[in-house]
């Protein structure tokens, strides 16, 4: 597909292993927590498709890019997957025991929206899982992202809309720490042009196009210095966590 920038990481590009991993690391937290009709929010590329629809009476998923929902369908033709920009969602209500989205609400102008949307569609006692980056261990603005949250902050959100919200982290082994240090280290060299503090400041389509290149060519000069690390980090090395304050990703368990 040619859907693919620094945001939504690939698996094919060594230099993206790390995210990629990552980001996969919710769909096996997820995996045996998933019961009944499942619905995936923002599926991406179907990162996670082939281990969660097995566990489901039926897949379906959501995606606003029209390329990856058609390529996907030809994939899988035994889920449904639709084209839609969200809020609101084109379900009924009550239609579904689960709910995944991942790395999707900071994407999301009416987060509030959102989260009334997944509790509507949701039966009664039913579950939905999201993640998304955590503010405190993030690096430097994210263009691609309308907002992120501290651990209370998504937590307090949610409760709004829940009767039960777990709050959970995706923290990482030594090795995943490495990378983030090592990480940490080559972003807070390029911050220090930044004297102006531009990051903050820009609008995010403007800052989209720097961010692009600069954050292409960190990841390669990473795999570049240390490719034995970058090419080996696997799902595993990520961790769930009981602190989400300490950890890479917020994850969150909530119940109708």
């Amino acid at each position: 597909m040619s859907v693919y920038t620094t945001e939504i990481a690939s698996d094919e590009i060594t230099s993206d292993n790390p995210i990629h991993q990552r980001l996969l690391k919710a769909y096996y937290v997820a995996e045996n927590r998933v019961t009944g009709k499942l619905l995936e929010i923002g599926c991406g590329e179907g990162r996670g498709v082939e281990l969660l629809a097995p566990k489901a009476s039926s897949y379906t998923a959501v995606d606003k890019i029209e390329e990856v929902v058609e390529t996907l369908a030809l994939r899988f033709p035994k889920a449904e997957f639709i084209q839609a920009n969200i809020p609101p969602l084109p379900f009924e209500d009550n239609s579904f025991d689960t709910v995944v989205s991942f790395q999707v609400i900071e994407h999301i102008k009416n987060d509030d929206a959102y989260l009334q949307e997944i509790h509507r569609i949701l039966k009664p006692g039913g579950k939905a899982y999201i993640s998304t980056p955590n503010i405190k261990m993030t690096l430097s603005r994210n263009p691609w992202h309308i907002r992120e949250y501290t651990a209370k902050e998504l937590t307090d959100l949610c409760q709004q809309y829940f009767t039960q919200v777990v709050m959970k982290g995706i923290g990482g082994n030594k090795k995943v720490m490495a990378y983030y240090d090592q990480n940490k280290a080559s972003v807070n060299k390029i911050m220090k042009f930044d004297i102006f503090n531009l990051q903050h400041h820009l609008p995010a389509t403007i800052l989209k196009i720097p961010y692009e290149i600069l954050n292409r060519r960190n990841r390669n000069k990473l795999q570049a210095g240390d490719d034995s690390l970058v090419a080996t980090i696997h799902h595993s090395d990520y961790l769930l966590s009981n602190q989400p304050d300490t950890s890479l990703d917020l994850f969150a368990e909530l119940t109708k």
